[in-house]
């Protein structure tokens, strides 16, 4: 009788092993995600274990929440938090994401560079994609010594940034962005393009300051190349660009919609109207498009340019000054009909 109660108790105790070890797995290999759709957790350099559950909580299930903090309080997590950009897919269970945290296997994401017109305004957009702050990037943006170590200066350092979009790591550091930066700038130049603007005796920085005019004259891909070739016409004949948008930047009144005779006279190496040849630097990050029609600009003899009354975005070209001055006449009509100042 006692060796039947003993095979009994021994049964008993095994199923009971047996149900725990299950309910153990269970939790442990259920989903941690709430919805059916991947979210991301964002770890900090300064965030602690305790920290990375408070983040996790809206995240997670109840029971998933449970096994991954019981995981995560039970190891050396909280010795070696690193940060980073974590994805939490639809499915994974708590150990999965426990070995994720720990081994700092984060998830990458496409970064897209903005053709913005100020380095101030870069570090704002990249601050609220990144984990480093804009004061940051902006201090590097604005330092001589950072600038200078990549080849630039703080008036050319916006050529250095070629606006596509990249996998980057969501806590790269400011040195990491900008090596990344550099190293994607000389992807993009060599060959061809490099080969062309050497054919122009232009230097890449150059093109690009060239190339930021253009853009912000107009939003028409299809006429940059002969706006291009209107600019390349006068540098060659010495001919100052005569520039709006470079009155606009001197300025830092990128709403202006028209450019009166008294702005002309703006003390500032950007005026285009004052001073001979391409201003210090770019005007704004070129766009691949202006860039590419600086490089394959068309050839023509024109030396003017005006808006054209219909708004259109597009312009009338001419040869003389006296051709330009009725295009203008008609664009500066068209103005005053809309009231526009």
């Amino acid at each position: 009788m006692k060796k039947f109660n003993s095979k009994v108790y021994l049964y008993v105790a095994i199923v009971g092993l047996v149900l725990i070890a299950g309910l153990v797995a269970y939790h442990l290999m259920s989903p941690v995600a709430k919805g059916d759709s991947t979210v991301y957790l964002y770890i900090d350099d300064n965030d602690t274990q305790d920290s990375v559950l408070v983040k996790l909580q809206p995240l997670t299930s109840t029971s998933g929440m449970a096994s991954l903090s019981a995981l995560l309080r039970h190891s050396s997590y909280s010795e070696h938090v690193r940060s980073g950009r974590y994805a939490i897919e639809p499915g994974d269970g708590p150990v999965t994401i426990f070995r994720r945290l720990k081994n700092g296997q984060q998830s990458s994401f496409n970064l897209t560079i903005p053709e913005v017109r100020t380095m101030d305004r870069l570090a704002a957009v990249l601050g609220q994609k990144l984990m480093l702050d804009s004061a940051t990037i902006a201090d590097a943006l604005y330092s001589q010594e950072t600038c200078q170590h990549y080849g630039y200066d703080t008036t050319t350092i916006a050529a250095m940034f070629v606006p596509n979009t990249y996998d980057v790591y969501w806590n790269m550091g400011v040195d990491k962005l900008l090596e990344r930066m550099q190293k994607e700038h000389d992807h993009f130049w060599q060959g061809e393009r490099e080969a062309k603007a050497a054919q122009m005796q232009l230097t890449p920085v150059e093109i690009c300051t060239l190339a930021s005019i253009i853009d912000e004259e107009t939003a028409n891909n299809a006429e940059k190349p002969m706006i291009a070739g209107m600019y390349l016409n006068r540098l060659k004949t010495h001919m100052p660009l005569q520039a709006d948008p470079t009155i606009k930047f001197a300025l830092k009144q990128f709403e202006l919609k028209r450019i009166w005779q008294k702005l002309l006279t703006t003390d500032s190496p950007y005026n285009t109207y004052k001073n001979e040849g391409l201003p210090p630097g770019p005007i704004k990050i070129a766009s691949i498009k202006g860039i590419d029609a600086v490089l394959n600009a068309v050839d023509h003899d024109y030396l003017y340019m005006c808006a054209k009354e219909d708004f259109s975005g597009t312009h009338n070209f001419a040869t003389t000054y006296k051709d330009h001055l009725k295009n203008a006449a008609r664009y500066a009509k068209a103005l005053n009909d809309r009231g526009i100042k």
